[in-house]
């Protein structure tokens, strides 16, 4: 079983994170059967762990449903991180997650990143603060992350679609494949096609 793990951290109702995450998910799994594995998708909305985030924050306890989603991310063999952007950087939750990982958790494991946001301009993002946070957890951070705009979910040109197809069939593999414990080498991260065609 190959073990995926979609962490988003929108909070309206519906999200375009979860959206992204969902389809990142579905294309990671559908590249992962196509090679002959067998994935298993779980998404986790840090919007339904904001109180005991907060808990945690204040105690360094988590509770229950906290526990289980850093057990996921523990047992998972590949992470989707999916962010919308606040004040030209990833949500207060999304790091607030990411902080309250115990150290290593995110130690070579592979990461796939994305983000959204309403409009094109805020798309770097994920080179500027994505992309240093999860080198520093030692992440194996994917090619081809992905940024979805307002203006790409209406779009029929097909280009969002082909973004998210292109970065599942780089990050399926690595997800498959794992990664040696203790590689300190980075991937090299190609942000030409976040909102290329």
């Amino acid at each position: 079983m190959t073990r995926i793990v979609v962490i988003s951290a929108g909070t309206s109702i519906p999200s375009s994170s979860r959206l992204l995450g969902e389809r990142l998910g579905e294309a990671t799994a559908a590249t992962v059967t196509a090679a002959g594995g067998q994935p298993q998708v779980t998404q986790v909305e840090l919007r339904t762990l904001a109180v005991e985030l907060a808990h945690h924050l204040a105690t360094r306890v988590p509770g229950t449903r906290l526990r289980e989603a850093f057990d996921l991310v523990r047992e998972a063999d590949g992470v989707i991180a999916v962010t919308p952007v606040f004040n030209g950087s990833y949500s207060g939750l999304f790091k607030l997650f990411f902080d309250a990982l115990d150290e290593n958790v995110m130690r070579d494991r592979p990461v796939l990143l994305a983000a959204t946001g309403g409009t094109a301009r805020h798309s770097l993002v994920v080179e500027h603060a994505m992309l240093p946070l999860f080198y520093y957890l030692k992440a194996r951070v994917a090619p081809h992350p992905v940024f979805a705009a307002t203006k790409d979910w209406g779009s029929a040109s097909g280009k969002l679609e082909r973004r998210i197809a292109r970065a599942a069939q780089a990050f399926a593999p690595l997800v498959m494949a794992g990664a040696p414990a203790g590689d300190d080498e980075f991937e090299v991260v190609d942000f030409t096609d976040l909102l290329g065609g």
